[in-house]
């Protein structure tokens, strides 16, 4: 089964642990406008694909071809039980996106957290 671009920025963006609100905010839309990009029930442009990419700090070719089952097969086939062995397993481009996804995470946690105090 092909997926769609919508569920494919839905899955990176959860990977970022990024909310719809955050990355409508980032983009200028509703939450509701950015909803509907991801389940494709308006046509995103190459322009707004681009951005997206931005956002979630991928190149566009990677998000157009972005498969999870690729990413998560050195996850689901550890038999160790434990983190190490998941990481070690990781290409030095995995364990670099890991590294981002992480500090990223760290960001976004600032950023609600001064949401939050508003």
């Amino acid at each position: 089964m092909n997926t769609s671009i919508g569920q494919k920025i839905k899955k990176v963006r959860e990977l970022r642990n990024y909310t719809q609100e955050y990355m409508a905010e980032k983009l200028g839309l509703s939450q509701n406008g950015y909803g509907k990009m991801e389940r494709e029930d308006s046509d995103i442009s190459v322009t707004r694909l681009t951005q997206i990419a931005e956002i979630l700090e991928v190149n566009l070719l990677d998000l157009l071809t972005f498969d999870e089952n690729k990413l998560f097969f050195n996850i689901t086939h550890n038999t160790t039980g434990n983190g190490i062995a998941i990481y070690a397993a990781l290409t030095d481009k995995e364990r670099d996106l890991y590294e981002k996804m992480i500090s990223q995470l760290k960001e976004e946690n600032t950023f609600l957290k001064s949401l939050l105090e508003r």
